[in-house]
């Protein structure tokens, strides 16, 4: 289809110099198909324009909910108590301090007597005496455990020790619970709102970085949970799939695309290499649960089996993007390294291989991030389980940050929402940081031929 223009007979022509005293016309379009033509462009960018922005505003949604629930998880109110370290409690015998007795003193009881101090009017009524220690974590024992094994001198002293408030008055405290709610439609009773207000009143209730939730591991407490025991076993985890597929992934590449004949059976292994990059990611866990626990025998929940089932569902990403950068090298190269009498191999090694590390490494990494956020395959070979210590190795029970989000968020508590959403916060961060690497990698040793 071509454009016409249209003139009338006898007109001067469209171009050239107009006649005397007429002012310059340009010609007219008249042609209704390409006006058509125009209209579907407009349709067609409106269209994406709108689709760019709906995804925008989703995404942004999604943002907005994740960091509107999880933020609050990063301080923690905690309340100065006066606690006494009894010397009878310490140190019975009068003598030089034991460890062990230190170690198994009830420290617990004496920030209840910190409490029982502050409110003597409760200590009166047992029911009451519960409330009232409902106000503190119940592991509120493990900091002044530490404080006297690191300063035995504070045996016999009266000191002002800070100490975590209870999940649920955390979360009153940070106004997710409406106190102008009847008072059987919320987990805190109106007396405990009244000792928190008394307390808040003098000074004594603060609000502090929740340093903790970066340096413990789970918890039964939320107050108490933290995420450094999962991110310690993703990096131990990550570490194993990287070890294995980044090496295997790119000697399978080199040699489909440098060195394999041609012919149907590296043509079959090329179309399931493809499949296998759309295989859901539980069908790898249901693999590595029958051969590397069932067959080899690989302890459960470590980061040693988690890796190499990632590393298994990894490889045909690696695989694939390790052939598109190979390929991206021009034949030239290759043609100049064996005209001046080098072997195939160093072709290879010596000049292809260095020229396509950075398409490579991108592949490698968008991968690795891709491990990094899998839950499924990791739930089948048993990485779910509650690990309370920080793994050491790769052979040590541990969870992963995905796998952590799924544990909380399937916990009845309320604090436990704000710490699902503020792991997800610190998981998406880390995906963020590792695509950014890929990008820069790529702007920084990308060559155009």
């Amino acid at each position: 289809m071509t454009d016409t223009i249209s003139t009338s007979p006898g007109s001067p022509p469209p171009s050239g110099t107009p006649p005397q005293g007429r002012p310059a016309s340009r010609p007219l379009l008249v042609s209704p198909h390409l006006a058509k033509r125009y209209s579907r462009e407009r349709t067609f960018r409106l269209l994406g324009l709108a689709s760019v922005g709906a995804a925008g505003i989703i995404l942004l949604i999604l943002l907005g909910s994740i960091v509107s629930k999880g933020y609050s998880a990063f301080w923690q109110h905690e309340v100065d108590l006066q606690v006494t370290f009894s010397a009878e409690e310490l140190n019975p015998d009068g003598g030089p301090v034991e460890i062990e007795t230190l170690q198994r003193a009830n420290y617990l009881d004496m920030v209840r007597d910190g409490l029982r101090r502050e409110f003597p009017d409760a200590a009166q009524d047992r029911r009451e005496r519960r409330m009232l220690y409902g106000l503190i974590s119940p592991n509120a024992d493990i900091r002044l455990r530490s404080m006297v094994l690191e300063d035995p001198s504070l045996i016999g002293t009266t000191q002002t020790v800070r100490v975590k408030m209870s999940d649920d008055m955390d979360t009153f405290a940070k106004g997710f619970i409406d106190r102008d709610l009847p008072e059987g439609d919320r987990r805190v009773k109106d007396r405990e709102i009244g000792w928190f207000d008394q307390l808040d009143s003098k000074g004594l209730v603060h609000a502090t970085f929740n340093v903790d939730f970066f340096t413990t591991g789970d918890s039964r407490e939320p107050e108490e949970a933290g995420i450094y025991g999962a991110l310690i076993g993703s990096i131990l985890t990550l570490t194993v799939t990287l070890l294995v597929s980044f090496p295997v992934g790119v000697m399978a590449a080199a040699y489909l695309e440098e060195f394999a004949p041609k012919n149907r059976f590296t043509d079959l292994i090329e179309v399931n290499i493809n499949n296998l990059a759309a295989v859901p990611s539980i069908v790898f866990g249901l693999l590595g649960l029958a051969v590397f626990l069932n067959f080899f025998g690989l302890p459960r929940s470590a980061p040693l089996a988690g890796g190499l089932v990632l590393a298994l569902m990894t490889l045909p990403t690696i695989i694939i993007a390790s052939r598109s950068a190979l390929k991206a090298v021009p034949p030239s190269i290759r043609e100049a390294a064996l005209g001046l009498g080098a072997s195939p191999l160093q072709v290879v090694t010596h000049h292809v291989l260095p020229l396509a590390m950075p398409g490579i490494l991108t592949g490698t990494i968008i991968g690795m991030a891709q491990a990094l956020g899998e839950t499924a395959p990791l739930l089948m070979i048993g990485m779910v389980a509650f690990i309370v210590d920080v793994p050491q190795g790769f052979t040590d029970p541990a969870t992963v940050l995905p796998v952590q989000v799924y544990i909380w968020a399937d916990s009845p508590e309320r604090a436990f929402v704000e710490k699902t959403s503020a792991a997800i916060m610190v998981l998406l961060g880390f995906l963020v940081l590792m695509n950014a690497v890929a990008v820069l990698l790529r702007k920084r040793f990308e060559r155009r031929w």
